[in-house]
């Protein structure tokens, strides 16, 4: 089981446009990020291949060819945001390529929104031409129940994206190896605050997964400063910083953060035999 960071960057993207700062100008590769999201890949108990799709933002595509993804069983999201909702198009491909629709999770303000924005998949026949739109099957999450799909338990975590509530996911095989050094995995993207009753779901995560925007304080983001707190809170084996800006240079960043604690970069992969 591969989990794959496709995205790493913040909304703007990194470089951002007409920006010439270092980070911006670097010609190191883990500088330059697209928008956050994640896959997770594996192989299910009947040996068939499985991607699970942690948000769909604009980037998506570009993330899709470059990891050559050739198929999507099932996409959750993690909030309503342009960053991190609007590649949902994109996966019309996926449809074509495994000849079936896709799932897709989300609290009822996140359906509303892709029904909102995205009318034309969700109410094709009201379409003037029957055009080629993906063919989705939307499902509303339930936040205080874990979803079991393809034998990999989501089980929901509450954050708070500013005032905004949304999720992350605490990720693992419903057969866990004992030895796994990977999972459970905690996704969290987007948070300013994690509410009382949220910590329990970090209890033996051995992979964290983080919001880090930036050394400045953000209304709606946690600083990196913060970010560590949280990390050492936690005390995952291992936690991987995302969602970060131009502010954060890979290099230098990364020299002094403490033991155990990395800025992810887009494309890194997290599976057993590559720890």
């Amino acid at each position: 089981m591969r989990f794959l960071f496709l995205g790493t960057g913040t909304s703007a993207g990194v470089p951002a446009i007409g920006c010439d700062c270092a980070t911006c100008i670097s010609d190191d590769p883990r500088d330059t990020r697209t928008r956050t999201a994640a896959a997770l890949q594996f192989v299910d108990d009947k040996g068939h291949d499985r991607v699970v799709l942690l948000d769909a933002g604009p980037d998506l595509r570009q993330q899709a060819l470059r990891h050559r993804l050739s198929r999507c069983d099932a996409i959750l999201f993690t909030h309503n945001h342009v960053d991190h909702t609007f590649g949902l198009d994109e996966v019309r491909r996926f449809n074509v390529v495994m000849r079936s629709p896709i799932d897709v999770f989300a609290e009822r303000h996140t359906l509303d929104h892709l029904r909102r924005v995205y009318t034309h998949i969700f109410d094709r026949d009201n379409n003037v031409n029957d055009s080629f739109v993906a063919t989705l099957i939307a499902h509303e999450l339930d936040a205080t129940r874990p979803l079991d799909l393809h034998g990999v338990r989501f089980t929901p975590i509450r954050l708070l994206h500013g005032r905004l509530p949304v999720l992350g996911f605490r990720i693992e095989p419903l057969a866990p190896r004992p030895d796994d050094p990977v999972y459970p995995l905690a996704y969290c993207t987007d948070v300013s605050g994690v509410p009382p009753e949220s910590w329990r779901h970090f209890t033996g995560v051995r992979t964290l997964v983080l919001d880090a925007l930036r050394h400045r304080h953000h209304p709606t983001h946690l600083t990196l400063d913060q970010a560590v707190d949280i990390a050492s809170r936690v005390g995952a084996q291992r936690t991987f910083f995302v969602h970060m800006a131009h502010d954060l240079r890979h290099a230098e960043t990364q020299d002094a953060l403490p033991p155990g604690m990395f800025l992810a970069h887009d494309g890194l992969e997290l599976a057993a035999d590559a720890v």
